[in-house]
């Protein structure tokens, strides 16, 4: 059934920037059919449902391509607990490790995140981690458009900045290959296409040459898109460093690890050369503005782009609101560029919906176009802090919220609406939540006492 929204602000991210004001979206089988003004496309399509889009703006979905949802378990944690930027290094993002969660217990801290994605108006999302197999099909159930990137690395007993030796178990590479290789034959394809899966490279100082040079045979030989931690931290480039004798990103064209379908998510700590290298593989990266403002360091955004690379935004950890990155990015490559007037608005909204579905393959999604698919949000746009509603694409990426995000339609189907999120179950979700994480830290606490308590911490339940 043909499905006509009018009456609404309609924000296309097309070539043009256009923002089309009273204006209708017709919809059928998951695409556009039409967009124009409200009375001519009510009028083509007469026996259209009609949605009344009055003091609405319909917007493209955000696309997320860097996150790690069961991560919602650190939240309030891993955020004040960021590595050193100078020497003494240490291993790991935390000096705090993550409480160990049953297979069902991690799948509702995934649905957890899902559910804060789809409430900040996310429509697509890179799922970036190791046993997604054992969460997919609840990850499937949100109605989110998925890109499933399962992680290898060969490197035993470390994290991402570790500053000790290398230790190489190649058997721990090949099954993650074998597990990446799985998860595609499993969920390549599902959803009438969307849910795709993806190669995960865990990051250059965790990966041998060897097992580098396997993933990107396997990438190729799946037509997959790819994705790597790249240049995260200081302890990485010095880790590198020392075990290969070269910087992150020299490592990966060496590797011949960089190309055009490659995400890397971060590049926070990199020399000109490495962003030059970068830009000339024309891969795109994962600009995470929030999780980088929190851990004090952020990429040069505008030398990135310049150099050739695609700008795409993530959430990363913790958290899974893409309003708050897409503003957060805004500010922060403002203050980096030391400009009151760039990057634009519309330039970080690009970020955050369009270049984000180029990033993860999908170049008719992420814009608002005849032929597309029907990815979008509608946001109400009666707010104290949205009107007047003068130039509504400034406004909302200034000063809009999560929760104006009112409906979210991912292929043409709602998956949130008048504020409903209607493919999970809320209060379960939290109440569970909340219990699993709660039990699951006191554990941890009480089996190790050596480790201090943050402050504030919550007692047990």
């Amino acid at each position: 059934m043909t499905l006509v929204i009018h009456d609404a602000i309609i924000v296309t991210e097309d070539d043009e920037d256009q923002v089309l004001h009273r204006s209708a979206i017709a919809i059928e089988a998951g695409r556009i059919l039409a967009l124009g003004g409200s009375d001519a496309i009510l009028a083509a399509y007469p026996d259209a449902e009609r949605v009344d889009a009055a003091d609405r703006a319909v917007l493209p979905g955000f696309a997320n391509i860097h996150t790690h949802l069961g991560m919602t378990l650190a939240r309030g944690v891993f955020e004040d607990l960021s590595p050193p930027h100078k020497p003494p290094f240490c291993g790991g993002l935390s000096p705090i490790p993550l409480p160990a969660l049953s297979a069902e217990e991690n799948a509702v801290m995934v649905q957890l995140g899902a559910l804060e994605a789809i409430r900040s108006g996310t429509t697509a999302l890179l799922e970036d981690g190791a046993g997604i197999a054992g969460y997919a099909k609840p990850l499937a159930a949100t109605g989110l458009r998925l890109l499933l990137a399962e992680r290898a690395w060969d490197r035993k007993g470390a994290g991402i900045g570790d500053p000790g030796p290398f230790v190489a178990d190649e058997a721990l590479g090949e099954a993650g290959l074998e597990r990446i290789a799985a998860l595609h034959a499993a969920w390549n394809g599902a959803e009438g296409g969307r849910i795709a899966v993806g190669v995960a490279a865990w990051a250059p100082d965790m990966c041998t040459p060897a097992l580098l040079g396997k993933l990107r045979t396997l990438q190729q030989k799946l037509d997959c898109v790819c994705t790597i931690h790249l240049n995260q931290i200081w302890g990485e480039v010095a880790a590198t460093e020392a075990h290969r004798g070269m910087l992150p990103t020299e490592y990966l064209e060496k590797s011949g690890f960089l190309h055009d379908r490659l995400i890397a998510a971060h590049c926070r700590c990199m020399a000109h050369s490495e962003e030059r290298l970068l830009g000339r593989a024309r891969s795109s990266v994962a600009f995470n503005s929030a999780i980088a403002a929190r851990r004090g360091l952020s990429p040069r955004i505008s030398v990135l782009e310049a150099e050739g690379c695609t700008i795409g935004m993530g959430t990363d950890n913790m958290a899974e609101d893409m309003v708050e990155v897409m503003r957060t990015g805004l500010f922060m490559e403002r203050i980096r560029r030391e400009d009151g007037r760039n990057p634009t608005p519309e330039q970080a909204l690009r970020w955050a919906t369009r270049n984000g579905y180029r990033a993860m393959g999908v170049a008719d999604g992420g814009w608002l176009a005849p032929g597309n698919r029907a990815d979008l949000i509608m946001i109400r746009t009666d707010r104290a802090h949205l009107v007047p509603r003068l130039r509504p694409v400034s406004a909302f990426v200034h000063q809009g919220q999560a929760s104006d995000v009112e409906s979210v339609m991912v292929d043409g189907r709602w998956i949130m609406r008048d504020g409903r999120v209607l493919t999970l179950d809320e209060p379960a979700i939290i109440r569970e939540a909340e219990a699993i994480a709660r039990r699951a830290w006191a554990k941890l606490f009480a089996e190790h006492p050596e480790i201090a308590v943050p402050a504030g911490f919550a007692p047990p339940i």
